[in-house]
């Protein structure tokens, strides 16, 4: 039935407040209906996807049906493998899924479907090298995914809207850019392109180069947006992330990797995490850890100030909140101020990476939160198990890894993509996704074999995770090599100023310069000194001591510039052996501060201080102490 008046108008706000579907009492989703103009729409769409199809088999080569047949037919066999057998009694918890290379008699039957599909690829590679069909085929592919209904639930909205499917359904480059970079998320190619026009607009710079990749992934990855915020719509939201990343970069405060990834990459650096919240996080680590933003190990760059001060911690949330609102900070400052299990720590990795222009997902697995992000070899899964335990957003961790590994050999992987342009062109049943390497129709299923004859022929094996051990503990099964520094004479130089001010820099320490697991010196950020560091943890700290030679004797102000992240800690010096002083840490919330001044009285000539840190100790750098005598 065609809605009139106030109806139409209600459901064209509903349209455009949840997409195509709408929630229904019994809690299924159900169909957003077309309005007049709307049937109209859905009409002529349905018209060109049918005239392209038309277009399009009878180019579509025939093969061999003995051997489609018997590839088909082995391909059944992988999904009919046994279950996994877990013991009696045991939860199931740690043993990989069924449909997984870690369960042998799955491994052979897709070792011979793969044996099976050799030949048909071999027979199609001369079709699949091929580039004539790709227009079209990207065209189905989009057409058929999107849905010509979901496209004129789209465009029944308004003008604007309307001409924005149209533009989309007349560029051709653009649409195989999308579908070679993976498609758009739930198939919401209006909103998608809503938001990446919404950015081109605002920001010359995302019409070109790997700006107008990162534009376009990311608005085909969170079409919705890519987190909530009152007051704004999904366009405005992810451009202001978009500058966020825009504005970093011309800080050159990004990964020096960023601009470098490929198209189906640019799809995950952006993440639901404020612009707020990922400026403080990339300006703590520079601060805090800029040792962790230098990280020769991708595996652990950023991320690793989960491993330094975010302690796995049962049962501190209570004490979290508490603190938070005490203090006023959001949730990823209170995460370092206590620690927390699994969530905590697996959301202030991703954020860490997510702040640098890192590409970074989810890859829960069951009842843990762990995470995976993008290194030069390869992606990695940090705080968890393998790939065969983890999945995000319906896609197992298996499936993604696979895909990623494959796309590495560019040429290979077009031969997989027009394998399923042919698949949705033929309206063929996918190959699953959430679990894997199963179901899916002939041209499909050959997809997913070409991926596994890609990573098979170029050996490109996946990697292994990072820190699974740390999943549900702090203690490392193999401690990071702790790297040394070289000091030049500035930073290990005490400087008397003209008015008498005391400047030591932390190089200068009287002991040697040898870090430690509790003791770190390194470079700052800026790279313009040396800062040292206290890790958190432990029992017995140890020494920083120095030598000052006081131009006179008198009473002296004694402040030290610091950043922490951490509140309610003490700083102990001795001084001349003999006067021992408190002095209070602030809390920094990872920007450096000062010290209060605390008054000293120090001797004409040689003075020696020696500083520590109470136990149990939590995270400290210190960049420079300064004495200022009181007149």
């Amino acid at each position: 039935m065609r809605m009139r008046g106030i109806e139409s108008v209600i459901c064209l706000v509903l349209v455009l407040l949840v997409g195509t579907t709408l929630p229904s009492l019994s809690g299924k989703k159900v169909l957003v209906p077309l309005t007049e103009k709307g049937e109209a729409l859905q009409a002529k769409y349905d018209g060109i996807l049918a005239e392209l199809k038309k277009e399009v088999l009878p180019a579509i080569p025939a093969v061999d049906e003995r051997q489609k047949a018997a590839f088909v037919e082995l391909h059944a066999l992988v999904e009919k493998v046994p279950p996994f057998p877990i013991p009696e009694g045991s939860s199931g918890k740690g043993f990989p899924p069924t449909h997984s290379p870690h369960n042998k008699p799955y491994a052979v039957a897709q070792s011979n479907a793969l044996d099976a599909a050799t030949p048909l690829l071999a027979e199609l590679d001369s079709f699949l090298s091929g580039g004539e069909l790709d227009a079209k085929l990207a065209k189905i592919a989009l057409m058929t995914h999107a849905t010509p209904r979901g496209l004129a639930v789209f465009a029944q909205q308004g003008k604007e809207e309307e001409q924005l499917i149209e533009e989309l359904l007349a560029d051709d480059a653009l649409i195989k850019q999308i579908m070679e970079l993976g498609g758009c998320y739930q198939g919401k190619y209006g909103q998608g392109m809503q938001i990446y026009k919404a950015i081109q607009k605002a920001v010359p710079r995302a019409r070109e180069g790997f700006w107008q990749s990162f534009a376009l992934a990311s608005s085909m990855e969170h079409p919705s947006g890519c987190l909530k915020k009152d007051g704004m719509t999904a366009a405005e939201v992810n451009l202001e992330v978009f500058n966020y990343y825009v504005d970093a970069y011309d800080k050159g405060e990004l990964d020096e990797a960023f601009g470098t990834y490929s198209d189906f990459n640019w799809r995950f650096p952006m993440h639901h995490y404020t612009v707020e919240d990922m400026t403080w996080m990339r300006e703590m680590i520079r601060n805090y850890r800029p040792d962790h933003a230098r990280m020769e190990d991708y595996k652990w760059r950023y991320c690793r100030i989960v491993k330094t001060d975010v302690p796995y911690t049962s049962n501190a949330g209570g004490l979290r909140d508490k603190l938070s609102k005490q203090l006023n900070v959001g949730r990823f400052q209170s995460f370092l101020l206590v620690g927390g299990i699994c969530g905590p720590r697996c959301f202030t990795g991703k954020i860490a990476c997510s702040a640098f222009g890192i590409p970074v997902r989810y890859a829960r697995q069951t009842g843990h939160a762990a995470m995976c992000h993008w290194t030069p070899d390869g992606w990695t899964t940090v705080f968890g198990a393998s790939w065969a335990f983890n999945s995000h957003r319906d896609i197992c961790g298996l499936d993604f890894s696979l895909e990623e590994r494959a796309r590495s050999a560019a040429d290979e992987y077009m031969k997989v993509i027009r394998a399923e342009w042919v698949g949705a062109a033929l309206d063929e049943e996918k190959v699953a996704t959430r679990q894997y390497g199963i179901r899916g129709d002939f041209w499909s299923a050959l997809g997913f074999y070409k991926k596994l004859a890609i990573v098979e022929a170029k050996r490109i094996a996946e990697l292994a995770p990072t820190g699974e051990e740390l999943a549900e503990s702090n203690i490392e099964s193999n401690a990071l090599a702790i790297v040394q520094i070289e000091l030049n004479e500035e930073d290990k130089t005490i400087v008397v100023e003209d008015d008498g001010v005391i400047r030591i820099p932390p190089g200068a320490t009287s002991l040697a310069v040898t870090n430690t697991a509790k003791l770190r010196f390194m470079r700052t950020i800026e790279d313009d000194g040396v800062q040292v560091h206290y890790s958190l943890g432990g029992g017995r700290p140890e020494l920083l001591k120095y030598t000052v030679e006081a131009p006179a004797a008198g009473k002296y102000e004694l402040t030290a510039k610091v950043c922490t992240v951490t509140f309610g800690r003490e700083m102990l010096l001795r001084l001349n052996r003999r006067t021992l002083v408190d002095i209070a840490l602030p809390y920094t919330e990872g920007y450096w501060g000062h010290t209060e001044p605390v008054e000293l009285a120090l001797r004409e000539g040689r003075n020696s201080f020696q500083f520590t840190i109470k136990a149990p100790n939590k995270g400290l750098s210190i960049r420079e102490f300064k004495l200022r005598p009181v007149k």
